[in-house]
């Protein structure tokens, strides 16, 4: 019986896996099933924290606003500011919001004193813990 060769389409799948695994530590860079059941758990972890990722950033922008918004003492919470940022129909996202906050907080506190305004100017809300201050900035609505 004559013998039979082999081709090369396993050794090439294998080199392709030891290409992904060479930097890992251990049997994980060498042994072909470690190799493949090391990148599986990888690529499932990085699938599973990208939605993460994105989770993690919202929190920490979230916390940032409330910070400022606490410590300028221009709203009692987050909650209030974002709904009275929503009534009137400005569109900036917590992002944005919040690399002000960490920048300029003048800018916040500008943003927050123009919706305090607007608001007290259609009379949607009482200001008996934070009377409005003086407003200079006109901020444009979208509607």
């Amino acid at each position: 019986m004559t013998r039979i060769r082999r081709g090369y389409i396993a050794r090439r799948r294998r080199t392709k896996m030891r290409l992904f695994s060479s930097t890992y530590r251990g049997a994980h860079s060498r042994l072909t099933r470690a190799m493949t059941q090391q990148k599986t758990r990888a690529l499932g972890s990085a699938h599973r924290d990208r939605s993460r990722k994105k989770r993690d950033f919202r929190r920490l922008w979230i916390t940032r606003i409330n910070a400022v918004i606490r410590e300028i003492k221009v709203f009692q919470s987050y909650s209030v500011f974002i709904h009275n940022l929503h009534k009137q129909h400005l569109l900036l996202n917590r992002k944005i919001l919040s690399q002000l906050a960490i920048a300029n907080r003048n800018c916040l506190s500008t943003i927050s004193d123009a919706i305090m305004y607007l608001i007290s100017q259609q009379g949607g809300m009482s200001f008996s813990k934070f009377p409005p201050r003086r407003v200079s900035l006109h901020l444009q609505r979208r509607v």
